[in-house]
């Protein structure tokens, strides 16, 4: 089976798949193989808090934003920011 995350930035929004029980490192691995390889975490807000507080910031600011190592399991719907070296 098949989940969705989704990765937001300023100019573009991006629905991206992979298989249910992905780590956060091989998620990161979908976007580029660079980003698998130096992955340091993932921030990560539910979908439906992204949506209910109106984005990142206020999501942010309500405490929803979670910062995610190496064994985190992605969820259907996650929205992903993944910082690497």
């Amino acid at each position: 089976h098949l989940i969705t995350f989704f990765t937001v930035g300023p100019q573009e929004a991006r629905a991206w798949t992979v298989h249910t029980g992905a780590t956060a490192p091989e998620a990161a691995g979908e976007i580029h193989s660079d980003f698998q390889k130096g992955f340091i975490r993932a921030e990560t807000i539910a979908y439906d808090d992204y949506v209910a507080l109106g984005g990142e910031a206020r999501a942010r600011e309500a405490g929803k934003l979670r910062a995610e190592g190496k064994a985190y399991v992605v969820h259907d719907g996650d929205v992903m920011h993944f910082l690497h070296s």
